[in-house]
């Protein structure tokens, strides 16, 4: 027996799935690591944690498999990682930065200045990643200025994805969705973008060398392949961005899909068959393949804001052992709307649609009757009314969304989902095994052995469950969501 490993390299974890015939999972196992936050705004995570993560979470998988299964052989590694990340490399090879993250808004300054400018929205236009801190593009003009010595004596600038690789196989390359999100790629010419390197005045040799999703690498390092338990042979094929496959994975890839993920930070995105950017540049367009584009928007305000929630607040009334289950419990007890009791979750900034760093968290409406669940409920209301704020937009650039496809963690949750399709008014499909960016990463191994000859025909077999909106419960929504919109423009001036 054959199977395939997808590998997500995320933001909270990284986790390894193995996939049999029909994409029947095999095994699995995640391994956490931690977010670094020395100093206000500034959100890094360690190269070495996270690669060593990576070869532990497929160490493990492979060792359950080979525990239940006689005769299996592994085929392939597929990888999906999460996007935006920067690491300066010295000649060396050895980091001289911890992976700067989606998360850091320390070059909020470089990246308000360059969308003020002519040239912002040209680059936008060009390289279909909105003008904001998490843009490697910005991380870059921030460390010119504030780490010279740092910035001059780089020999590369990479992702976490091609630190991986590099350990693996003593290359640097990058898959054209992860360099899609970059800034300094061009979407339309699948090159980097010289304009953009000039401004933050780089060459494209310190950077990798992009190629398709569907990239096969071998030969790896013999004594890291040992550690995983795998042959040196083994195919490595590059993926691409937790995003893009996200969408593949969830198989949101025909007119009128939209797929919603809510991990560590949230999005909504959609495919097309041409690279398509706003004219507010409120939307990203990334590449996946040269005809295939995913167009969307991302919110910091995901299950961040929960946990900053349950850490700040504490769990009351604790059914279980897990207590993002217990919140949601409690949330349930609360009729849709929190009675009018209204919350803006940009507690770390916000991207789509809004792109400023320096939004701010606020609950409005509070009464003397609400009580703490029915903040507990609100919570979870706003971090879905900033997804449908960038869905409005999406709806209108890339078409009307007919179904939504759910993929992460909050998807296993009935109390999330279910307000997902109140608040769009649409059908919600939750796919059995929910975690599209790592399913996403198998299709490409799929896709690049020659076994679909496009994604389309990849068939599912794994049960899923579908969720009908409410109707009155979307008008409720509504009549909130009304108010969530005019509050961020009465405000957003006191940020």
């Amino acid at each position: 027996m054959d199977y395939i490993i997808g590998v997500d390299i995320g933001t909270s974890g990284t986790k390894a799935i193995a996939f049999g015939d029909a994409g029947k999972v095999l095994a699995q196992h995640h391994v956490g690591y931690s977010i670094l936050n020395p100093q206000p705004g500034h959100f890094e995570q360690s190269p070495e944690v996270l690669f060593k993560a990576v070869i532990d979470a497929i160490a493990a998988t492979v060792r359950s498999v080979n525990s239940r299964l006689n005769r299996v052989k592994l085929t392939g590694v597929g990888f999906s990682s999460a996007m935006h990340g920067l690491i300066a490399l010295d000649k060396q090879h050895q980091p001289m930065t911890h992976c700067i993250i989606w998360a850091d808004t320390r070059s909020e300054p470089f990246a308000s200045k360059l969308k003020a400018s002519p040239d912002g929205f040209d680059i936008y236009s060009r390289t279909g990643t909105p003008i904001h801190p998490m843009s490697p593009l910005c991380k870059l003009g921030w460390m010119r200025e504030h780490l010279p010595a740092v910035f001059n004596a780089a020999y590369k600038f990479i992702s976490i994805k091609e630190f991986v690789f590099f350990k693996l196989f003593g290359r640097y390359v990058v898959d054209e969705s992860i360099a899609s999100a970059t800034g300094l790629f061009d979407i339309h010419a699948l090159t980097w973008y010289r304009p953009a390197l000039d401004l933050v005045g780089i060459s494209p040799g310190q950077l990798a060398e992009p190629v398709p999703i569907t990239y096969v690498i071998s030969g790896m390092d013999q004594r890291v392949a040992g550690q995983m338990g795998i042959p040196v042979d083994t195919p490595f094929i590059i993926g691409g961005s937790d995003g893009c496959l996200a969408n593949l994975g969830s198989h949101a890839i025909t007119p009128g899909d939209a797929a919603v993920t809510i991990g560590t930070s949230g999005a909504i995105r959609m495919m097309s068959h041409i690279p398509v950017t706003d004219e507010k540049a409120r939307t990203f367009s990334y590449v996946l393949t040269p005809d295939m584009f995913v167009l969307g928007g991302a919110v910091n305000s995901g299950g961040v804001v929960l946990q900053w929630y349950k850490d700040t607040f504490g769990v009351s009334g604790v059914s279980g052992s897990n207590p993002y289950e217990a919140l949601a419990e409690e949330a349930a007890t609360v009729p849709a709307g929190a009675a009018g009791l209204i919350f803006l979750p940009y507690l770390a900034g916000e991207r789509a649609p809004h792109w400023n760093a320096e939004a701010k968290g606020l609950f409005f409406g509070v009464q003397m009757h609400h009580r703490r669940s029915y903040f507990t409920r609100a919570v979870f209301e706003g971090i879905i009314y900033g997804l449908y704020s960038v869905g409005k937009v999406l709806d209108g650039i890339a078409g009307p969304i007919q179904v939504i496809h759910a993929s992460g963690g909050f998807a296993r949750a009935t109390l999330w989902v279910q307000l997902l399709a109140d608040v769009f008014n649409k059908q919600v499909i939750v796919h059995d095994h929910v975690e599209g960016a790592a399913q996403g990463a198998y299709m490409t191994v799929l896709k690049a052995f020659g076994m679909l000859s496009d994604f389309s025909e990849f068939e599912d077999e794994a049960p899923q469950k579908v969720y009908a909106p409410h109707v009155g419960n979307h008008r409720i929504y509504m009549e909130n969501f009304g108010r969530f919109e005019r509050l961020y423009d009465k405000v957003k001036d006191e940020f």
